[in-house]
């Protein structure tokens, strides 16, 4: 790895690991950005892969976007282009195997927003979560505004959005903004479990079940239906 890229990327057997490696704080710029945008484009064209994981190097998994590359930006042009020019949540959202994030320490703009987009967020004890853009005068970029609510209701989501507090792993369970805490050493060992047992499973069933799940949050009870009727009868083979 040269001493310029923000990331790793680690191919174990059907499980591909994203490690951010960008000390101190793992500061999301633009050049990890790119990496990201990358990693993710490979993930998507790669059938063998069957569960993503994202995990950090260091005492932190990241403290958010670097403000001079993403909202200080010369030119309101020049931070469009830092912002959007490549779409990094919609490659996220064109993932269709599992996602996992361990985290660990700050995990806070950026670095929580990325979270959200995952299927699984498995904190470490010393987890601190925060969407802080509000008190700079910025709103999340990242789709915070929307993930969010989905995942733990508009309450809570608001609070999370406008206050942009630090919350602790154990108050983080407790409102639903993380899925799992554990021990700090005991992170990548829950991980490979929760792993181990995602890609033990028939892939084109978790797959399936996994995009049936995502959408319920969008479409009528009726259409889901419809839709989940249609994909069991086509994995057990009947017309």
């Amino acid at each position: 790895m040269s001493v310029d890229e923000r990331l790793r990327v680690v191919v174990r057997g059907p499980r591909t690991d994203v490690v951010f490696d960008h000390p101190p704080l793992n500061i999301y710029d633009v050049a990890m950005r790119d990496e990201l945008c990358d990693a993710l484009t490979g993930v998507i064209a790669d059938a063998r892969v069957r569960a993503l994981v994202f995990r950090a190097a260091g005492d932190h998994f990241s403290a958010g976007a670097d403000l001079r590359e993403f909202g200080t930006a010369p030119s309101l042009f020049a931070m469009r282009d830092a912002r959007w020019g490549r779409d990094v949540w919609g490659l996220l959202q064109a993932v269709e195997v599992p996602m996992i994030t361990a985290v660990h320490g700050y995990t806070v703009g950026f670095g929580y927003e990325l979270a959200l987009h995952c299927d699984f967020r498995i904190a470490a004890d010393d987890t601190v979560v925060a969407l802080p853009e509000a008190r700079i005068g910025m709103i999340p970029a990242g789709g915070a505004t929307q993930t969010l609510p989905r995942l733990v209701g508009a309450g809570v989501a608001l609070r999370a959005v406008l206050s942009a507090e630090h919350v602790g792993a154990p108050e983080g369970l407790a409102a639903g903004l993380v899925d799992d805490v554990v021990p700090r050493a005991s992170l990548d060992e829950r991980v490979d479990a929760l792993v181990e047992r995602l890609v033990a499973a028939p892939p084109d069933a978790l797959r399936a079940a996994r995009a049936l799940v995502r959408s319920a949050r969008d479409l009528p009870a009726e259409v889901g239906l419809r839709r989940e009727a249609v994909l069991a009868r086509l994995l057990t083979g009947r017309d």
